[in-house]
């Protein structure tokens, strides 16, 4: 199995990947994410609508663009998941105990949605489905990653990870920004993001998504940008 050096993790800011926020860039609450969750493996405090559970449909985190840590590139887009052999890739890296736990009830074939994060324009990218259910993950025993965990053991590690396969690209880029449009209106009106885990749990890199936040979602790439 390929090791890409990805930079998921579980509590990713409200808009940026998981693991570790990138160190760039603006005011968007989305974009503060990832650095809570990679950081620590603490244990962070979630909404009840954060902990919404079984779901068959994911928003999974990574970033696109090229980030250091601890001397190792973490990047990881939709374009590199689709260069990996066979276009499968591990998800590793995630440090948020909320995350790892719905990356461990996820199931074979459940697909997800690849979503860019701690970038220019973070949002949508594409589609992907889960090949192989939840099994430790390696980078928790490696000390040169920036994931490495000295807390776990390999008898007990703490730390879980899926492997996921490209199934395509959205037939347009689902940027933040507009999906937030959605979720404030959806807010008044008791439409299907009012909840969505994206704004109101933002700072996790693995998310669950409602049959009817997945369908929304969906149906955006058909319609022209709002």
């Amino acid at each position: 199995m390929p090791k890409p050096r990805k930079r998921l993790t579980g509590a990713a800011g409200p808009d940026k990947k998981g693991p570790s926020g990138k160190r760039t860039k603006t005011g968007n609450p989305d974009e503060t994410s990832a650095k809570m969750e990679n950081s620590s493996p603490q244990k962070t405090s979630a909404t009840n609508n954060c902990g919404k559970n079984p779901s068959s449909h994911w928003l999974m985190k990574s970033e696109p663009e090229s980030r250091l840590e601890k001397g190792v590139d973490v990047k990881f887009g939709i374009e590199d998941l689709k260069a990996q052999p066979n276009q499968t890739a591990c998800w590793d890296g995630v440090r948020n105990y909320q995350a790892r736990n719905f990356l461990r009830a996820m199931k074979l074939e459940e697909e997800a949605f690849f979503y860019h994060s701690n970038c220019k324009e973070p949002g949508i990218a594409g589609l992907m489905k889960i090949v192989k259910e939840a099994y430790p993950d390696h980078t928790q025993f490696e000390k040169k990653s920036p994931h490495y965990d000295p807390s776990s053991k390999k008898d007990n590690p703490k730390w879980s990870m899926v492997d996921v396969q490209f199934v395509r690209m959205m037939k347009r880029f689902i940027p933040l920004a507009e999906l937030k449009t959605h979720h404030k209106a959806h807010k008044a009106t008791g439409g299907p993001l009012k909840d969505v885990a994206l704004f109101t749990c933002q700072r996790l890199s693995v998310q669950p998504l409602t049959q009817e936040e997945f369908n929304f979602i969906l149906s955006l790439e058909e319609k022209e940008a709002s």
